[in-house]
């Protein structure tokens, strides 16, 4: 009796599994198939690894026009240092120089 149970859930799975599996009879959908998985998932360049370099590009891209932008400010403060007024001005104001008579004082703001 036990026996006949297990024979009948065992033939209960297979008819599950041949009729989920009846597409695959058709060689050409079963060809598709592997390659799709192939291609999505087993490839060198797999859909992980597309999206992963699209987010890599995107990143690129936005530090890249971080970086154009602050070649576009350093060339206009380059153009202004031309003059030897805005030279010791710039000096002066970004980079702390001082003359050697003169004392800085720094204040800060909390």
């Amino acid at each position: 009796m036990e026996n006949q149970v297990q024979n009948s859930s065992f033939k209960n799975k297979i008819i599950y599994w041949k009729h989920r599996l009846r597409f695959f009879r058709n060689k050409y959908i079963f060809t598709i198939t592997v390659f799709a998985v192939f291609a999505l998932f087993l490839d060198d360049n797999d859909i992980f690894t597309l999206f992963s370099q699209n987010s890599k590009l995107n990143k690129i891209q936005t530090d890249q026009k971080i970086v154009q932008q602050k070649l576009i400010e350093t060339r206009y403060t380059l153009k202004q240092l031309s003059f030897g007024s805005e030279l010791e001005r710039f000096a002066r104001e970004e980079k702390l120089f001082k003359k050697d008579n003169e004392d800085i004082f720094i204040l800060s703001y909390e």
